[in-house]
């Protein structure tokens, strides 16, 4: 993953609507949820939780089938594992130190 995709990612779960749809598809597995259902866990219109959704899906964070008249959502579990491995890949590792130029502001 490179960071531009990271940030993506973080931009669109940074609302708390989208961090919490993305966390009921992550608990849903890999069967997913429709829309209706996640619409009555998050008690939240219609109207604003596919604007969420819509949100999700660009980001490559959810996915959306069409089965019949429902619309079944599930999360991206690959992109979501890739996102936490890229922000812990470097736990731990330490800092490199940093020489200042004496010129510079501290």
């Amino acid at each position: 993953m490179d960071i531009e995709t990271a940030s993506k990612c973080l931009s669109e779960l940074g609302n708390p609507h989208r961090l919490e749809a993305f966390r009921l598809l992550i608990k849903a597995g890999p069967e997913g949820v429709t829309v209706g259902e996640i619409q009555k866990h998050l008690n939240i219109p219609k109207s604003t939780l596919s604007h969420h959704i819509s949100h999700l899906v660009w980001a490559g964070l959810a996915r959306q089938e069409r089965e019949g008249r429902v619309l079944r959502c599930t999360a991206n579990f690959e992109l979501a594992d890739a996102l936490v491995t890229y922000l812990c890949a470097e736990c731990c590792n330490g800092l490199d130190v940093v020489q200042l130029d004496e010129t510079q502001d501290a």
